[in-house]
């Protein structure tokens, strides 16, 4: 490990505005700050995490829009997370958080209801079928934001894949979900409003390559189980692969 890295570790320690808790408090058993985020923040406005916000870029834009919402970034990166704690720490944002876990934890640490929304924003597609497990809007993760998502709590995805974009649309219609926006290029169609038009290191990157970026929001309509997309289906996104891979070698 490099000396910066640990630099950034050990500083991550100092801020109050990162939650790093151990394995043994989150796996199969409640975080004591589930339910309790409230507190954290020191007042009851809603509550919206960003999942895989990697420097946190988009929750400390997020927050400083919104003063009248909390906002959470979730990551298990560290080293990267370290850079929006620290804007944080330095511009004195209250109304934003960190929290280095791993997502399939988040049941752990977040009640039923207390999350009022969720973005996603360019998270791994994840495009190998056998790592269609691990997509943030599969139906695994979506049964786990179920848990704690408010009623008509929604899901914002914002990517510049293509593959994910798709696979979640599937996952929408296969299982009948309310669809707020589905727009496959938001500058392009000039639909990308302040909130949208926030750009992270790799969103900078994407559209110096020329890629459109997509985006959705959506609600679990009340739902707790998800079916999965059929064979078929996987097999027509594999197509939209920029490798074109077969996974199967």
């Amino acid at each position: 490990m490099g000396k910066d890295k640990i630099r950034r570790f050990n500083e991550n320690l100092t801020f109050k505005c990162m939650v790093q808790p151990a394995f043994e408090e989150v796996f199969g058993v409640e975080h004591p700050m589930r339910g309790k985020w409230h507190e954290f923040f020191g007042n009851n406005n809603p509550i919206v995490l960003e999942l895989g916000c990697g420097r946190g870029e988009y929750t400390v834009a997020l927050a400083e829009r919104n003063p009248d919402k909390n906002f959470i970034g979730v990551d298990i990166k560290g080293a990267r997370m370290w850079r929006g704690a620290k804007t944080v720490t330095e511009r004195g944002i209250t109304n934003a958080g960190f929290l280095r876990t791993r997502i399939e934890f988040i049941a752990s640490l977040f009640a039923e209801g207390e999350v009022a929304e969720i973005w996603i924003t360019f998270p791994d597609p994840q495009m190998p079928k056998q790592r269609a497990k691990h997509r943030l809007t599969g139906p695994l993760f979506l049964a786990r934001y179920a848990r704690i998502l408010a009623e008509g709590g929604m899901i914002n995805l914002k990517t510049d894949s293509q593959f994910l974009h798709e696979f979640t649309k599937d996952v929408i219609a296969l299982n009948e979900l309310p669809v707020e926006v589905a727009n496959n290029d938001i500058y392009g169609t000039g639909y990308a409003d302040e909130t949208l038009s926030v750009k992270t290191a790799y969103e900078t990157k994407f559209l110096a390559q020329g890629m459109p970026i997509t985006y959705l929001r959506f609600a679990l309509g009340g739902k707790t189980e998800f079916a999965d997309i059929t064979e078929d289906m996987e097999d027509r996104l594999q197509e939209l692969r920029p490798d074109k891979t077969n996974d199967n070698d």
